[in-house]
């Protein structure tokens, strides 16, 4: 019997939304908020509820494809179920596209914010960024990936530290930092910067790979996801104020890599620097650790279904799906540390938009109520890719290209690489 509708699954409903919550402040803000204080400027916090309006529909859109089919696998799934396999597939090669971007910025958000704290340089932050990578490889091949208590504690840790943080920073009310040292931007700016900082808010969709993990989830699972991204917006738009009248604008933009721990430096001295360091090292590992896993799953749940390559569909002694994860984690690594923040960011943040915009899609088509509410998700969405692109165009040519040849090939190329894989693999089976 399916887990979610016997009520027997191992996460509850606590979790459940603290997992969700995690999986998007784990890394967003601490990578985020300097980078999208240099496109907006004093309109930052709008651009995280712009960015937030469409990670709020998206999760309700999730949410309530997750609970009509009543299975695990994101987009993946919803697009089988309406018999779009070839589509599926391209749309999860994406999708493991994004998340390895989404890793590299995890990753590299760990080795800025622990080597700062020791005044270290660019040998450090690599060599933590290789640490937290392959250190997390080798702890989920080991088995001991899914911690799930463990992240609990640690997402409401990070929560708490940096609710705190906002609220010391908006007590000490001075808007005028909000543009201290840096030029203002007009309202528009905001849209800017929804787009270029969209991968903050794509962790709560790791939950719909646990789906049947979930207790209750036909009852609880879409109001415990949709609670979750309405209070991150609401976190976000606090720690994007309180921070930045702590540090001021010009600081926040200068040391973006960095930007929580200069703030709380400045709030509370070297106790606030040494708090900041641990949140932000714990939330980081936790959300690559929460990603490597989720695809990995994803990648091997792929493969069984015909649409990436075999070899992915392989577990070691201890039911791990080791090949997706060893590639991932080495890919990540490696663009972790030869990558520039913003160009990982945002290019993290086109791949899930488009994801997003597909779901809410298919959400519009398959349900008979409040259509119009994934239909606003597919129009903002469109709009904010579309400044995206444009963005892209002209400060990361470059990562753009290579992103769209990669998305050309997967869809015009993929079924003939699979069949051509397909063909070599039966040649060689008996040897195999």
């Amino acid at each position: 019997m399916d887990s979610s509708t016997s009520g027997a699954g191992k996460l509850g409903a606590v979790r459940v939304w603290a997992l969700a919550a995690g999986g998007m402040v784990g890394g967003g803000i601490y990578i985020a908020l300097g980078v999208v204080i240099s496109v907006a400027a004093q309109w930052a916090w709008l651009s995280f509820i712009i960015a937030g309006v469409v990670a709020v529909i998206s999760a309700f859109s999730y949410a309530r494809l997750s609970v009509k089919y009543g299975k695990s696998g994101g987009a993946f799934e919803f697009l089988e179920k309406m018999d779009q396999d070839g589509l599926a597939g391209s749309l999860s090669w994406l999708l493991i596209i994004g998340y390895i971007l989404t890793i590299s910025v995890y990753a590299y958000a760990f080795g800025h914010y622990v080597a700062f704290a020791f005044h270290g340089g660019g040998l450090m932050i690599r060599g933590l960024a290789l640490l937290i990578g392959f250190g997390l490889v080798g702890l989920n091949l080991a088995g001991l990936g899914k911690m799930t208590s463990i992240e609990v504690v640690i997402v409401s840790g990070n929560l708490l530290i940096l609710v705190v943080l906002a609220v010391w920073g908006m007590w000490h009310w001075a808007p005028v930092e909000l543009v201290a040292g840096i030029e203002p931007r007009p309202a528009w700016s905001a849209l800017i910067g929804a787009a270029a900082i969209f991968v903050s808010y794509e962790g709560f969709q790791l939950l719909t790979y646990e789906y049947e993990e979930v207790r209750n989830a036909k009852r609880i699972f879409l109001p415990v996801l949709v609670s979750a991204a309405i209070f991150v917006v609401i976190v976000y738009i606090a720690v994007t104020l309180g921070a930045t009248m702590l540090a001021g604008a010009l600081t926040m933009v200068e040391q973006k890599q960095v930007a929580l721990s200069v703030a709380a430096t400045r709030a509370a001295g070297f106790p606030g620097l040494v708090v900041m360091t641990v949140a932000a090292g714990f939330a980081t590992a936790a959300a690559i650790n929460s990603t490597l896993f989720s695809t990995g799953k994803l990648a091997a749940r792929v493969a069984r279904a015909g649409e990436l390559p075999q070899w992915f569909d392989h577990q070691n002694r201890f039911d791990v799906p080791d090949r997706p994860m060893i590639l991932v984690g080495l890919i990540a690594t490696v663009l972790a540390i030869i990558g520039s923040l913003s160009s990982l960011v945002e290019a993290a943040s086109l791949v899930f938009l488009g994801t997003f915009m597909v779901v809410n899609l298919i959400c519009w088509k398959q349900m008979q109520s409040v259509r119009w509410v994934p239909m606003a998700g597919v129009v903002l969405g469109a709009l904010v890719g579309i400044v995206l692109v444009l963005r892209l165009m002209v400060s990361a040519p470059v990562p753009l290209a290579i992103l769209l040849v990669l998305a050309l090939l997967i869809f015009i190329g993929r079924p003939a690489l699979l069949e051509r894989v397909s063909t070599e693999g039966n040649g060689h089976g008996e040897s195999t």
